[in-house]
């Protein structure tokens, strides 16, 4: 498989591409102990080695700063209308617990937090799961920034907590940097694109699919849309699914509320999407070459919501809601708190309105993020979906 070569796009620095070579060398020995590897172990190394990965080591990934901007950064509407939803499911389970994964810089956890006290209805407990020792402590640095008195409410997990959990589990832009396989239709059947190491860099390898998974997904696709022709390529996220799976096994009474970019099935593999979605971000610039700058840039790929819903079906859980961003966070109240701000203070007024605008808009972040809930002994409309509920579309 041929791609542009995206080496130029920006150079790191002496100190990251040394930081970078480290890991090349890690991911190398592992290829070389087999020849090649596939592309979901390539991004896992990539982004999660210990100590090496895009995750796990201390350059910062969010903010201006960083390499993107995720929603809880651009505004704390966000995080309050989380919260709003979150309060609806403690209330109607008489108390509870919220469980974030992946929690990146912490703000979304101080701004929800922050609302649910004002709404007189904070969680028992507010458990963050992270594989970052170095994100762990920025987020413990920005809820004692900005929620000092509440820190005792929340817990570092090492690991999913065991079955009973009640209460809310969010996922915000978690799914997407989870290791996809990638696959290609040739003439002969689907391949699975794999990593080597040619010429002293990472190179595309094809070959047989590795899990017996990825052929049942990919039937399905053909089912659904008809032949894919020679040269299409895209992603199955298996991991996805596997988590899912596993927030069902814990979730007793309660909600897993998932937010991030991605389509149902038939949108993600419509035949027009013929190159798949993986997108990598380097210094807020987007490129689709993942077998660079190794360990110093995200590697993305959208979410296949339906198979998200399918695999929650599977583990029993109901699909109580599915929309876009915009209209989630319309119905969880957003324009009653923009409107709440002082008319009078005409810079606030600015903000909020260019904050709303990228959060809701189609050509920002309003269409292409989705939400969807998933639920296990709940039994009530949720606020999130009131505006608009696009199951249908699963």
């Amino acid at each position: 498989m041929t791609l542009p070569n995206f080496n130029n796009l920006l150079r790191p620095g002496a100190a990251a591409q040394v930081h970078s070579d480290r890991l090349q060398a890690l991911i190398r020995a592992e290829i070389e102990r087999g020849s090649q590897i596939t592309f979901a172990r390539h991004m896992d190394l990539a982004l999660y080695a210990p100590g090496l990965g895009y995750y796990s080591a201390g350059a910062h990934k969010f903010g201006e700063a960083g390499d993107f901007v995720t929603a809880p950064e651009i505004s704390p509407l966000f995080s309050r209308c989380v919260a709003r939803q979150c309060r609806q499911v403690l209330a109607g389970l008489g108390g509870g617990d919220i469980l974030e994964v992946g929690a990146g810089s912490g703000v979304m956890a101080a701004d929800v937090l922050a609302e649910m006290e004002a709404l007189g209805c904070l969680p028992d407990h507010y458990f963050i799961l992270d594989v970052s020792a170095d994100l762990r402590q920025r987020q413990k640095e920005t809820l004692e920034r900005h929620i000092p008195h509440l820190v005792e409410r929340v817990r570092w997990l090492d690991r999913l907590p065991e079955s009973g959990f009640r209460g809310v589990v969010l996922a915000n832009e978690l799914l997407d940097a989870m290791p996809a396989h990638l696959f290609r239709i040739e003439a002969e059947g689907p391949q699975e694109l794999y990593v080597a190491w040619e010429d002293d860099r990472f190179a595309w390898r094809s070959g047989p699919l590795s899990d017996p998974r990825l052929e049942g997904r990919i039937a399905a696709i053909v089912d659904e849309l008809g032949d894919l022709a020679p040269g299409y390529t895209s992603e199955i996220n298996l991991a996805a699914e596997d988590w899912v799976r596993s927030i069902a096994a814990l979730l007793e009474r309660g909600l897993m509320l998932v937010i991030d970019y991605g389509f149902p099935r038939r949108e993600y593999y419509h035949p027009e999407r013929a190159g798949g979605t993986l997108m990598c971000h380097y210094r807020h610039r987007a490129h689709p070459d993942p077998l660079i700058h190794t360990g110093l840039q995200d590697i993305t790929a959208h979410v296949d919501f339906t198979a998200v819903a399918e695999a929650a079906v599977e583990a029993s859980l109901a699909v109580a809601g599915y929309t876009t961003q915009a209209y989630f966070l319309l119905g969880s109240g957003l324009m009653d708190m923009a409107a709440a701000s002082n008319p009078d203070d005409a810079r606030q007024h600015l903000q909020l309105t260019q904050q709303v605008k990228k959060l809701t808009l189609p050509s920002e972040m309003g269409e292409l993020f989705k939400v969807i809930a998933l639920t296990r002994g709940i039994d009530m409309p949720l606020v999130g979906f009131s505006f608009q509920d696009q199951r249908g579309r699963l």
